[in-house]
């Protein structure tokens, strides 16, 4: 089958906006086996809409529409999907009570546009909001789905409902199985994998993602546990060829898997940023059940604080400069003194876009880990085409959480 998203709102094309509506959608129907062949996007005009769901229509099997659910005058989805689609719209009873169990005393009367939906179709409550969605079938078999917003919504509302919905309609079942790496680029992975990407089921298939990539393996069976089976081998093909690389395999993010093993090798983890400010700190404090593994974190930017935080000596910092090796070995030798963690990295580097020179030029980073006996420092520089500053403080944190993801594993902390 073949899907066409629609997503509606002016304020998307005014860049107001970002669309993150589709990318959410797209996942979900390549997880189904279900093809995006087409993604629009289309301001909160009547003629224009009613052109785009028409066009949509006339070459794909499902419309699925984001936005323009809500009860303004500029939400105009419903009743035009609807006329374009031969349908009228009726007051759905579910829907109108939910509503004003929601609003209660306080219920404007433009909210009862919201329980306005397409005669006949299939109600999607909406469980974290008040707009419901729908999903019905055209007279000539094309499905037609409408979906809110706001991906608070439209998330839960796609997992919950949507997906067991257009399930009736697969004859197979997709699987896929993301196999992360970090220190290798797409590239360079490509060219490993080049006969693996030849095949047709199981797939494999090299993206990139900001300062690493990921390789996707994709099969299509009768079943779950077939596709899955499917795609085990060449999943155990790709660690082999790519080798310590590999981070992780369904693990999304790096910082996620740090977090994980740390709390799995029973560790303590404390770090001492310069040129991220934080940055390597906050990734890890995104991840629910961190705190029972990361001990603090210290922004220590000015020379003077990694001399009296950290106990940088003056002497090294005179003679090396604050971004040097001797330098990052001290932040994260002193890190370990100061908060009793088991492992400390430290970072200290040229962000940019100025304060590079020609022997230090901007991106140049070293990132130092220590576990208070033994510490290794890996040094980044700058390769390809000019990066701006935060591209250098993603991957030098990125990089960080590498080489402790390394040390946990027993392998190689700086691995060339």
């Amino acid at each position: 089958m073949h899907a066409e998203v629609l997503s509606v709102g002016t304020e998307l094309l005014l860049g107001q906006t970002v669309n993150t509506d589709t990318t959410i959608v797209a996942k979900a129907l390549s997880m189904l086996g279900i093809d995006l062949l087409y993604a629009a996007v289309v301001g909160d005009n009547p003629a224009r809409m009613e052109d785009a769901v028409r066009q949509a229509l006339s070459r794909s099997d499902i419309l699925i529409t984001t936005g323009g659910l809500g009860p303004t005058g500029d939400d105009l989805t419903k009743e035009t999907v609807a006329a374009a689609a031969g349908r009228k719209l009726v007051l759905e009873s579910s829907s109108y009570e939910r509503l004003k169990e929601y609003f209660g005393e306080n219920m404007a009367d433009n909210q009862k546009k919201q329980a306005m939906l397409p005669e006949g179709c299939t109600v999607l409550p909406n469980d974290h909001g008040t707009a419901p969605g729908c999903a019905f079938e055209t007279e000539n078999g094309k499905i037609v789905i409408m979906l809110p917003g706001p991906p608070s919504e439209l998330t839960p509302m796609l997992h919950e409902y949507v997906v067991p919905y257009l399930a009736r309609f697969q004859d197979a079942v997709i699987s896929s199985h993301s196999v992360h790496v970090f220190g290798r680029g797409e590239g360079a992975v490509a060219q490993m994998l080049d006969d693996l990407m030849q095949n047709s089921n199981p797939t494999a298939a090299p993206y990139a993602k900001e300062g690493e990539m990921f390789v996707r393996v994709t099969a299509k069976a009768a079943t779950k546990e077939e596709a899955d089976e499917m795609c085990r081998p060449v999943v155990e093909e790709i660690r082999r060829r790519i080798g310590n690389f590999v981070y992780s395999v369904d693990v999304e993010t790096l910082e996620e898997l740090v977090v994980q093993e740390l709390r799995r090798t029973g560790k303590k983890l404390a770090t001492a940023e310069s040129c991220t400010g934080g940055l390597l700190g906050k990734r890890i404090t995104d991840v629910s059940g961190s705190s029972e593994v990361f001990e603090m974190g210290c922004i220590t930017y000015a020379n003077a604080v990694k001399e009296q935080l950290l106990g940088v000596p003056h002497e090294t910092l005179a003679a090396h400069g604050a971004v040097s090796e001797e330098t990052a070995r001290a932040m994260a030798e002193g890190i370990v003194r100061v908060s009793g963690a088991d492992i400390g990295i430290g970072i200290t580097g040229i962000a940019g876009p100025g304060g590079g020179t020609e022997e230090k030029p901007v991106g140049l980073v070293y990132i130092a880990l220590s576990d208070g006996e033994n510490t290794w420092v890996a040094k980044r520089m700058p390769f390809g085409r000019r990066r701006d500053r935060e591209w250098h403080r993603h991957c030098s944190a990125s990089k960080a959480l590498d080489m402790v993801r390394r040390y946990l594993a027993g392998l190689p902390v700086d691995e060339k």
